[in-house]
């Protein structure tokens, strides 16, 4: 009976805390199903009615359209350049013996570290002034975004697989190599299967980051490479701000990335647990 009652006090607890997490995304959906009239109101906790135009109206704009096009080429763009970079840099961090080897592995995690904001006035400047290829400069670009997000995204997926290859025996490596096999093989063909739930796990940390960033997308674009994140500040102007119309569009923005945990979930477990017991 005691372990029964303290079973119950477990679940009621997730059962709040899940609550408490919730009730915002609930609240805007909420206000994204209301009218101006009902915004400004008697507030309801129970939404009843639900007010489509405020789904309609942004969504069938072209410019929020390509706002969401543009986030999602930039934030999978990042991922495959992250995951790729990230998984043959923590290769040679876990497999190679090199001088200075842990210096570098703290330093690019010290780079997660710092604010974003630390970089911003370099960024801005390399990109507005520095860095031109035949007058064409990387402001305001896909590919610009793409790489800026690797100050970021890049030390963070390093971290979590450096321990993921860590995990996998490196006789495995060396049989391979007996057998004929080249070193990109190797790390393509044998590592990264071994390694598969990790690897999935790091780039869905790094397309959801690439995805709701925010700072770095509203100070390196101004039209044509503006992402959903910086089009949901579109909707405050001088004369009001509409609030429906932002809230749907925040819903919408949510939904890659939930149908993202969806279909990844079954490796999270697996793949934040590869490599913390070694036998």
């Amino acid at each position: 009976m005691k372990w029964f009652l303290k079973i119950g006090w477990v679940y009621l607890i997730l059962i709040l805390v899940s609550i408490i997490f919730l009730f915002p995304i609930y609240w805007t959906f909420a206000i994204s199903a209301k009218t101006r009239i009902e915004l400004f109101s008697e507030p309801r906790l129970l939404q009843t009615t639900f007010y489509k135009e405020n789904y309609i109206r942004p969504l069938g704009n072209p410019t929020y359209r390509g706002y969401l096009w543009n986030s999602f080429l930039i934030s999978t763009g990042n991922t495959i350049l992250v995951i790729f970079v990230a998984l043959l840099s923590s290769y040679a961090l876990s497999r190679f013996e090199f001088s200075g080897k842990n210096s570098i592995f703290f330093w690019t995690i010290t780079n997660r570290m710092a604010p974003p904001a630390a970089f911003l006035l370099p960024l801005y400047l390399l990109y507005t002034r520095i860095i031109r290829i035949d007058g064409w400069k990387l402001f305001d670009t896909r590919i610009g975004l793409i790489l800026v997000y690797c100050v970021f995204n890049l030390p963070f997926t390093i971290w979590l697989l450096k321990g993921i290859v860590d995990s996998v025996p490196k006789e495995i490596d060396e049989s391979a190599m007996v057998d004929g096999a080249s070193l990109f093989r190797v790390i393509f063909s044998i590592v990264l299967p071994l390694a598969a739930p990790g690897v999935a796990v790091s780039a869905m940390l790094c397309w959801i980051f690439a995805w709701n960033e925010y700072l770095f997308a509203s100070c390196l674009t101004s039209a044509n490479a503006r992402t959903i994140t910086t089009g949901l500040a579109e909707f405050v102007t001088v004369v009001g701000t509409n609030w429906g119309e932002m809230a749907a569009v925040a819903i919408v923005a949510m939904l890659p990335s939930l149908l993202l945990l969806g279909l990844v979930q079954r490796y999270i477990i697996t793949g934040l647990t590869f490599g913390a017991i070694k036998e």
